[in-house]
C-alpha cells in the first residue's frame, strides 16, 4: 500500500481551560491513504472536530507527531502550513465561512488568486459550474440559501484540486434533502479529483457511505468498536 496521505503517531492535544489544562484528545495514532474516504464519527465532545482540525493544520498537536502529504505538521511555521493548506488542503465547515461582502464567484476565486494562479476566475466558474451555481456568481451569501452558500463553499474547497478534503459536519445547518444533494457532491466530487476525503458526521447513514468508519470516544479512538 502507498505511503499514507495523513498519518498521526500519538498525536494528542491539550487546552488550557478556566479549571486547567484539558485533554481534547490523547495518543491519537491513524493513517489515512490516497483516495479514502474516512468517517469520524463518536458522542458530542468526543474530539471529533478537533481531530479534523489537527488533520489540517488549522490546530498544533500538543505531543505526538502529525503528517500530510509526508510533511511534519507538528514542525511547520505557520506561513508553511498556510501554504500547505493552500495548495493542498480543502476544508468544507459547517457554517460555510463565506465572505458576506462578496460574491459567490469571489469567494471562489480569491483562495486561486492568493495562490498566484492566472485563471482564477476560469477555475472558480468551472467549480461553481460543477456544483450547480452557475447562474448565481454574481450573488452575495445573504442572497443565497443555506444550501447554496455551502455548494460554494464546496466549490471552494475542490477549486484548488486537492489531494485531501476536510469536512466538518457539512450537512449540519441543512435540511434533509439539501444535505443530502450537498453530500453527494462532496463524494462525487472526491472521487473525481482523486481527494482522499475525511467527514466529521453525527449521521449514521452518512458515515456507512465512507469506506472507513474511525470512532472517538472520551479524545481516543475506540479500537473496540473498530474491531466489532
Amino acid at each position: 500500500m502507498s505511503d499514507p496521505v495523513l498519518s498521526l503517531r500519538q498525536a494528542s492535544l491539550s487546552l488550557d481551560g478556566n479549571a486547567g489544562l484539558v485533554r481534547i484528545l490523547e495518543a491519537i495514532d491513524l493513517d489515512v491513504h490516497r483516495g479514502e474516504t474516512l468517517g469520524l464519527v463518536g458522542p458530542s465532545g468526543s474530539g471529533k472536530s478537533s481531530l479534523l482540525m489537527l488533520m489540517g493544520g488549522l490546530e498544533r498537536a500538543t505531543g505526538g507527531t502529525v503528517k500530510a502529504l509526508g510533511q511534519d505538521l507538528t514542525a511547520m511555521g505557520e506561513d508553511a502550513l498556510a501554504r500547505l493548506r493552500r495548495d493542498h488542503i480543502g476544508v468544507v465547515f459547517q457554517s460555510f465561512h463565506l465572505i458576506p461582502t462578496m460574491t459567490a464567484l469571489e469567494n471562489v476565486a480569491t483562495p486561486l488568486e492568493l495562490a498566484g494562479a492566472g485563471d482564477a476566475m476560469d477555475r472558480a466558474e468551472a467549480a461553481l459550474d460543477t456544483v450547480g451555481l452557475a447562474k448565481r456568481a454574481g450573488h452575495y451569501p445573504s442572497q443565497l440559501s443555506g444550501g447554496e452558500q455551502q455548494r460554494v463553499a464546496l466549490a471552494r474547497a475542490v477549486a484548488p484540486r486537492p489531494d485531501i478534503l476536510l469536512a466538518d459536519e457539512p450537512t449540519g445547518n441543512l435540511d434533509s434533502a439539501t444535505g443530502a444533494a450537498i453530500i453527494e457532491l462532496l463524494f462525487g466530487l472526491a472521487e473525481r479529483q482523486g481527494a482522499t476525503l475525511v467527514m466529521v458526521t453525527h449521521d449514521p447513514a452518512l458515515a456507512d457511505r465512507c469506506g472507513r468508519v474511525v470512532r472517538l470516544r472520551d479524545g481516543r479512538i475506540d479500537r473496540a468498536a473498530e474491531a466489532a
